[in-house]
């Protein structure tokens, strides 16, 4: 390479520097759910910086907003589980995914709350007693991951944890459509099976499980028919946040992120289609949510998304390194 291609390349190496500091500072503009892991997974930050950060999720921003709408007995909205998407289940599930911090008092106590109305005699979780005779395995992964990130210490939770290992299909799946009375299925649900790995994830007593689930998402190249390799449902393709109890390739993709993966050739469908959805400036944007009562919007759909744009390049920077992609496209 002469003299001139080498002042391009250069040229080209600064610009994209000075591209993903840009994105980096307009992230860390954002509110604090979004500043802390900006900081701990993208710029680097010292772990006392970071999490000098995630401790304000709980009084500034949208964080606080949550905790604010808590009612006296210590649920939300008046519900457990309904209405959708402001019930205590929902309403935890969004704090677990702002990362408030693991301990918070009344977090705590809302996960307790959960335990108590719903523990089960076979081990899940149940809301619905008079109508249902077996627990729910979605709903049993969502209270089981708020509950183990917020650190509640109660004996039932190894409970919960053993219920949904017996849950797992034999394809590696999970699906809430095996319970009697919710239908038959016979093959994992991509929504169900992303629920149960999230909530397994770090449970030492979940690892072989936790191996086969995972598998069962990259048979499927994280949104395809593993019988015909096309797209499996469209709207996994489309990168929603909050996602609630919906899958899609984005939070399964973090997942594997947060689970320190090793590398492997079947996410890269996956991760093209993630580097595709950026925008000229290195952004990405929000899909549509989904329908339900909300307390407050966080982003507008169809404009750029510091949820989705953090999430985006946090999982392409662990891909640089656990499967030698591209780097990323800013």
């Amino acid at each position: 390479m002469g003299d001139e291609g080498w002042r391009l390349r250069r040229g080209a190496l600064q610009w994209a520097k000075m591209a993903r500091d840009c994105v980096i500072d307009w992230l860390l503009a954002g509110d604090a759910a979004i500043r802390w892991q900006t900081l701990r997974d993208l710029a680097g930050a010292s772990e006392r910086v970071w999490r000098r950060e995630q401790r304000s999720v709980a009084t500034t921003g949208w964080g606080a907003r949550l905790l604010a709408l808590q009612d006296a007995d210590g649920r939300w909205a008046g519900g457990v589980y309904t209405p959708k998407w402001t019930s205590t289940t929902y309403t935890l599930l969004l704090l677990r995914d702002l990362g408030l911090a693991p301990g918070q008092a009344q977090a705590v106590r809302g996960c307790r709350l959960l335990l108590d109305q719903g523990f089960w005699s076979d081990g899940g979780i149940n809301f619905w007693r008079r109508s249902a005779k077996r627990s729910e395995t979605c709903v049993t992964a969502m209270v089981l991951s708020e509950a183990r990130w917020f650190g509640l210490e109660d004996p039932r939770m190894e409970r919960l944890v053993e219920h949904l290992l017996a849950a797992q299909m034999p394809d590696g799946g999970w699906n809430c459509r095996t319970t009697p009375g919710y239908g038959s299925a016979t093959h994992g649900s991509f929504h169900t099976t992303i629920l149960a790995l999230e909530a397994l994830l770090g449970c030492p007593a979940a690892a072989q499980a936790r191996a086969r689930g995972e598998e069962f998402l990259l048979v499927h190249r994280l949104f395809r028919s593993h019988r015909t390799g096309q797209v499996a449902k469209t709207d996994f393709t489309r990168f929603h946040f909050p996602p609630r109890w919906h899958y899609d390739v984005l939070r399964a993709l973090d997942y594997f992120r947060a689970a320190n993966a090793p590398c492997d050739a079947r996410l890269e469908d996956a991760l093209e289609l993630v580097r595709a959805r950026s925008q000229g400036d290195g952004r990405w944007h929000l899909a549509k949510g989904h329908p339900g009562k909300v307390f407050f919007e966080m982003e507008e759909a169809g404009r750029a998304s510091r949820w989705n744009t953090m999430r985006a390049l946090r999982v392409l920077r662990w891909a640089e390194v656990a499967i030698k992609g591209p780097v990323t496209p800013i």
